[in-house]
């Protein structure tokens, strides 16, 4: 079993059929394969063997949909990197993994070479037309690459395919082995639960780094034999043109990138009747957002629940009607998932716990880190993090309520932020807003809230928007500080970055810059 091998026969069915279009230069399914079939034999011809590990650090690029799927079919295992990354992280990236090959571009170069010397036994390679300091150029040593197909596919369902590593909000990154098995078993279930065909064109303006772009969005228009349209960068009033010029029939974003095309939506107001489904994911869909987007487009976005250990884990239904606001909906085929207690026992429906999961989708394990990868498992099932209910009168549908890590205990009462957020958004001024724990001397934690107003209420203070909580929640679940900021921290796919908005409120309060 192996990922590019069963992405291969898809390919064949109509070699001719454009398989990606980046920025307008189109590679069929053919030519796909042509790329693939060269980086494979390239890899070979440098040393790459089963099991070692490829770091690819390029901006979005066909190289790196080729390096990837020829990494796959020869038994190597990818990392992918966010080109954002600092050298002190990509030089822990690269020594954690023990990577053999390391790829770049010649900017991402210039900002990691002093880090790339002290790393014994990596050859690097750079996406470029000629060498740099002795390093191999790429793209002119794949010119010379005969035509000779050396993939062998020389992988067991279990062998690890790629190395996605955790965003480390408590402490050190760790690398999440993701095998064959989970990738296609959990793109062939998608491919099932939102009815992919080889009709569809996704529009995809996800970055390749992260498992939503790569494993969600590439996988699963590659699969379906699907035509995938590629912006290397997302821009709403692009997207808006491009959804109706093409057209497409699928568009895969987060909720940041749904807010900007809302704003973005009276200036164009494209032509969407070849559009089958907008689906979200890699963080929170607002309810408001939900409502507005669907007033204006007609369409109801699909959210779905992910995470790097597990890919993805439920959808909401693929009828419109079905898909509910603040609800990630039920378990994808071959998912199982359990809401238990801090003991491990299942909680009655409609009873906040940790959402556990078992299924083909999950991951194997942390590289190289058994300890943790202990934690993160009781009896086979992986501990999500995540606190969430189900509802009873709905088929047991899920509700995620936010992250175990994040649950406030304030003067002995538990308060989860995802119940005092959705209130706090209410609120006719409230833009976005995220609410943490802020040690308390007589309380252990005090509920803290910072909020984004919208532009035309930015003069609506803090006490006001407390006052309207104290009519909606019980008085300990209520915030005692609410700050106005012009934006939330979020990572790069647009998550909420709470380990750091507590730590800017903390020193805020520390210093005495308390808003009410």
């Amino acid at each position: 079993m192996n990922l590019a091998q069963v992405l291969a026969q898809s390919a064949a069915r109509d070699p001719e059929k454009v398989a990606i279009d980046f920025e307008g230069i189109q590679y069929t399914y053919k030519q796909l394969d042509e790329g693939i079939r060269r980086c494979a034999y390239f890899l070979k011809k440098i040393g790459v063997e089963k099991g070692d590990r490829i770091a690819i650090q390029l901006p979005k690029c066909i190289e790196f949909v080729y390096l990837h799927l020829a990494t796959q079919s020869i038994g190597a295992i990818t990392l992918p990197l966010n080109v954002g990354y600092p050298a002190s992280e990509i030089h822990y990236f690269l020594t954690d993994s023990q990577s053999s090959v390391f790829v770049t571009y010649k900017e991402g170069y210039q900002a990691v070479k002093d880090v790339l010397s002290s790393i014994q036994g990596l050859k690097v390679l750079l996406l470029d037309d000629e060498s740099i300091d002795g390093y191999s150029a790429l793209t002119e040593e794949l010119k010379k690459v005969p035509d000779k197909d050396v993939r062998t596919y020389p992988t067991e369902a279990d062998d690890v395919g790629v190395l996605l590593y955790t965003s480390g909000t408590t402490g050190k990154p760790k690398g999440a082995m993701i095998t064959h098995r989970n990738l296609i078993s959990n793109m062939k279930a998608l491919h099932q639960v939102w009815r992919w065909s080889d009709k569809d064109v996704l529009l995809h303006a996800l970055p390749l780094f992260h498992a939503h772009g790569l494993s969600v969005a590439l996988h699963g228009g590659l699969y379906a034999g699907a035509t995938i349209v590629m912006h290397r960068k997302f821009d709403p009033k692009r997207t808006w043109e491009t959804l109706e010029s093409v057209p497409c029939t699928v568009f895969m974003g987060v909720p940041t990138m749904y807010y900007r095309l809302m704003r973005e939506w009276d200036s164009v107001k494209p032509d969407l009747s070849k559009m089958r489904v907008f689906i979200s994911g890699s963080a929170p869909l607002l309810e408001n957002l939900f409502y507005k987007f669907e007033e204006a487009t007609g369409f109801r976005i699909l959210e779905r629940y992910g995470m790097t250990e597990a890919l993805m884990i439920t959808s909401n239904p693929y009828e419109p009607e079905r898909r509910i606001p603040k609800s990630v909906g039920y378990p994808l085929p071959g998912v199982r998932i359990r809401v238990v207690s801090d003991e491990g026992k299942d909680v009655e429906p409609g009873t906040v716990g940790e959402v556990w999961i078992k299924g083909v989708n999950v991951f194997k394990g942390y590289w190289n880190n058994p300890e943790k990868t202990k934690e993160t498992f009781c009896d086979g099932w992986l501990k999500s993090g995540d606190l969430g209910y189900q509802d009873p009168e709905d088929d047991l549908r899920l509700y995620l309520v936010g992250r175990a890590k994040e649950l406030i205990i304030t003067g002995g009462y538990n308060v989860y932020p995802k119940e005092v957020e959705n209130v706090l958004e209410e609120h006719e001024a409230v833009l976005e807003a995220a609410v943490v724990g802020i040690p308390d001397e007589d309380f252990g934690e005090k509920v803290t809230a910072a909020v984004v107003l919208k532009e035309n209420m930015k003069e609506i203070e803090p006490d006001e928007i407390i006052r309207y909580c104290k009519g909606k929640l019980a008085s300990y679940k209520c915030p005692k500080m609410v700050f106005k900021l012009e934006s939330l921290p979020r990572n790069a796919m647009g998550k909420i970055q709470k380990h750091i908005l507590q730590r800017d409120l903390t020193e805020k309060v520390k210093k005495g810059a308390v808003e009410s």
